[in-house]
C-alpha cells in the first residue's frame, strides 16, 4: 500500500500522482517533516523582466571576469620569469602578479556567487520542528525531487547567458587549481648531461672538472685545522655564487668528529649496505647535506654530545655517526654524505658530487 500524507486541508497526497508538480512534491516532503513555509517569493516581477535580466548580466560579467583573471593567472604562471635573479628584475614581480591575479579570479567567483545567492534565488523562509524518525522510501524520493527543484530555481537551464558566463568562468579556475600540480612536471630534471635535479655546485662540471673547494659564506677556503674536534662549520661550494640561491641545494655541514664518535662513523660508512659512502670521510671529518630530506629546510642544529643533527622545521633527527640515519620525525631518508679529500694546498674539496639526491623527495624516487 502507498504511503500516504495528509495536507493542509487533510486531503490524502499521493507523492506518486504524475499530475502533481515538483514543487508539489517539494510542499508535500515538507509537510511529512513538519516544516511549514512562511514565505516564498521571487524577487522579480514575471520571469525574465528588466530586473532579471539586469541581475543576470551582472553575475555573468563576474564569472567572466573570475575567467579572465584565474586564465591570466595561469599565462603569467607558465611564461613570467620565475627565477630569482640579483638587482631589480620581473622575476621579483612572479610572486605578486600570480597573488594579485588569483585572488582577483576567487574574489570575482566569490561575489559572483553571493549576488546569485541573494538575487536571483526567490526568497524563502521555513520553520521546521526537529525530529528524527528514519527516511522511507518516499522520503527519499522527495529529498530528490527537492534538489532537482532546487537547480531548477537556480535559473540556469533558461538562462543561456549564465551557462556560457559558467562554463567560461569555471574553466581557468580549475586549471589554476591544477597548475601548481601539474608545473612541476613541466620541466624535465633529467634533460641535460648534468641535470638539475641531480647534481648540486659541488659538481666538477662548475669548476672546470677539478675538484671544488669548500668555503666559508664569505669565499675562503678551509683547512681541516680550522674545525676544533667536535665543532662544525657550514660549507658552500668554492665556485662563483657558490653561497648564493643559485645553489640552494649545495650547503653543507662539515663536522670535525672526537675519535670514537669519527671510528664509529666510519665504520658504518664502509659498511654502508649501498655502498654510497664507502670512503666518503676524511680522517675524523664527515660532510652532510644541510638540506632535510623531508621538506627541504636547514638540518642545522648539531648537538655534539647525542651526534644528533636536528631539523627545527618538523623536528626530524638524523644519527650523524649512522650515515646520519633518521631517528625521529617525519624523515625518511637519511642525509646525503659529500665525499671529502684534501688538495695539494692542504684545503678540503669534494672528492665528488653528493652520490644520493640532495633534498626532499619526489615522485619519482624513494
Amino acid at each position: 500500500m502507498t504511503a500516504v500524507h495528509h495536507g493542509e486541508t487533510g486531503t490524502p497526497v499521493d507523492v506518486k500522482d504524475p499530475h502533481l508538480t515538483r514543487f508539489d512534491i517539494v510542499k508535500e516532503g515538507l509537510r511529512r517533516d513538519d516544516i511549514e513555509i512562511v514565505t516564498y517569493e521571487s524577487n522579480f516581477h514575471g520571469q525574465n523582466s528588466k530586473a532579471e535580466r539586469r541581475v543576470v548580466r551582472n553575475i555573468s560579467l563576474l564569472l567572466l571576469l573570475s575567467g579572465l583573471f584565474t586564465a591570466a593567472f595561469l599565462v603569467f604562471y607558465i611564461v613570467w620569469p620565475w627565477e630569482f635573479e640579483l638587482g631589480h628584475t620581473l622575476s621579483d614581480y612572479y610572486t605578486p602578479i600570480l597573488g594579485i591575479t588569483l585572488g582577483l579570479g576567487l574574489l570575482s567567483l566569490g561575489f559572483a556567487i553571493l549576488a546569485w545567492a541573494k538575487k536571483l534565488l526567490p526568497h524563502e523562509l521555513s520553520i521546521q520542528q526537529r525530529h528524527g524518525d528514519p527516511s522511507s522510501d518516499e522520503e527519499r524520493l522527495i529529498t530528490g525531487q527537492t534538489m532537482m527543484f532546487v537547480a531548477d530555481e537556480m535559473g540556469v537551464a533558461r538562462r543561456p547567458l549564465l551557462k556560457g558566463a559558467i562554463a567560461i568562468g569555471a574553466a581557468p579556475l580549475g586549471l589554476a587549481v591544477a597548475a601548481p600540480l601539474v608545473g612541476g612536471l613541466i620541466e624535465d630534471p633529467h634533460k641535460g648531461e648534468h641535470p638539475m635535479m641531480y647534481t648540486t655546485g659541488f659538481h666538477p662540471s662548475h669548476n672546470g672538472d677539478k675538484p671544488v673547494r669548500l668555503t666559508r659564506e664569505d669565499g675562503s677556503p678551509i683547512r681541516p685545522e680550522d674545525v676544533s674536534a667536535g665543532g662544525q662549520m657550514t660549507v658552500y661550494p668554492g665556485i662563483p655564487h657558490g653561497a648564493t640561491n643559485h645553489y640552494a641545494d649545495s650547503p653543507t655541514l662539515l663536522i670535525h668528529l672526537r675519535a670514537d664518535d669519527a671510528a664509529e662513523t666510519r665504520k658504518n660508512a664502509e659498511a654502508d649496505k649501498n655502498g654510497r659512502n664507502v670512503g666518503s670521510m676524511w680522517g675524523n671529518y664527515v660532510a652532510y647535506s644541510k638540506i632535510c630530506t623531508h621538506a627541504g629546510c636547514p638540518a642545522s642544529l648539531y648537538e655534539q654530545q647525542t651526534n644528533r643533527l636536528l631539523c627545527p622545521c618538523h623536528q626530524s633527527q638524523f644519527l650523524i655517526t649512522d650515515n646520519a640515519q633518521p631517528v625521529f620525525g617525519p624523515a625518511t631518508r637519511r642525509l646525503p654524505m659529500l665525499p671529502l679529500t684534501v688538495d695539494e694546498e692542504g684545503f678540503f674539496v669534494a672528492a665528488e658530487d653528493f652520490r644520493d639526491v640532495v633534498g626532499p623527495d619526489f615522485w619519482e624516487r624513494p
